[in-house]
């Protein structure tokens, strides 16, 4: 999610002041409020997409976090994309908004880069990380370390993390915190950098070339910073959504996510974990049928042989 000056991207920003069906039978309108970059860019690729399907995109840049959700709540607009999930589950228990995820597209990763070295290898004792000071994004920033050997922090430190929560630092590394914006800006003072995806791009970073290390689509960090279609609860199964979410995750879409954005912004997808249990409850099932199916047969085999006697 990035912070950018406002500029509507078909027709101009208005919000009304009263509630309406969003989806009304005949209305083959999707109207999303949307971030600048990449959401709006996103959404603009998958107008031709929808339109194959007979809906019309609208998308609606607002530069701010607060208003995409309440013109969501008051039905104003369909569906937000802008906010990863901690965000929405934190709106909706400040506001009390019935805001719910009908589906996760993307994430920007968080990366290791090099600063006056640009090797993890050559890491050594005493070493100093610059990293960002906010909750969220230090928290990240230490989990990616953690996941390439150079700290270890206490179980269960998770998404909350910050230095205090270093359990194991056997480099003796010196972690520097700094505000988001600026940790770009001391690549030439300490040995690496932990930047997100936005402020990578800002620095003359690219991500898929320049990154020692980033977050995996798999990673604890992806999976809860996945930033989704949000949409009024009750509305997650409309048809409309369902078209959006799917085209958003379409293969069109993932490449060109991929072939735009240089890695600093990656296609969502579901965890193998997942994958793998939806194969093997369906090796189950089939399992079962099978046996099931034995089980009668070796009934009527035993009923003929009964009635041959």
């Amino acid at each position: 999610m990035k912070k950018l000056v406002a500029a509507a991207l078909t027709g101009a920003l208005v919000v009304s002041s009263f509630s309406f069906n969003v989806f009304a039978d005949d209305d083959k309108t999707i109207t999303v409020a949307a971030s600048a970059t990449p959401h709006a860019e996103i959404l603009e690729q998958a107008k031709p997409l929808l339109e194959e399907q007979g809906y019309e995109l609208e998308v609606t840049v607002f530069n701010d976090y607060v208003q995409p959700n309440e013109v969501v709540e008051s039905g104003d607009f369909d569906a937000n994309y802008f906010q990863h999930i901690p965000y929405l589950e934190s709106f909706n228990e400040e506001k009390g908004t019935h805001l719910v995820n009908a589906g996760g597209i993307h994430y920007e990763p968080f990366g290791i880069y090099p600063g006056t070295k640009d090797n993890l290898d050559d890491i050594a004792e005493g070493d100093s990380i610059a990293v960002p000071n906010d909750t969220t994004n230090e928290a990240r920033a230490l989990l990616l370390l953690q996941d390439n050997g150079i700290i270890t922090l206490k179980e269960g430190a998770g998404l909350t993390a910050t230095v205090n929560d270093i359990a194991e630092n056997p480099f003796n590394v010196e972690i520097v915190e700094l505000e988001a914006a600026q940790v770009a800006r001391v690549a030439g003072e300490t040995a690496f950098v932990v930047l997100n995806g936005n402020y990578a791009l800002e620095a003359g970073y690219s991500v898929a070339k320049d990154s020692l290390a980033y977050e995996t689509s798999d990673s604890e960090a992806a999976k809860t910073y996945v930033n989704v279609i949000a949409v009024k609860e009750g509305n997650e199964e409309d048809p409309a959504i369902q078209a959006l979410v799917e085209v958003l995750k379409s293969d069109d879409i993932k490449n060109y996510i991929n072939e735009t954005y240089d890695g600093a912004v990656i296609p969502f997808e579901e965890s193998a974990d997942a994958e793998a249990a939806e194969t093997e409850e369906a090796a189950e099932e089939t399992e079962e049928t099978e046996e099931a199916a034995e089980e009668d047969a070796a009934a009527e085999e035993a009923e003929t042989e009964e009635e041959a006697e």
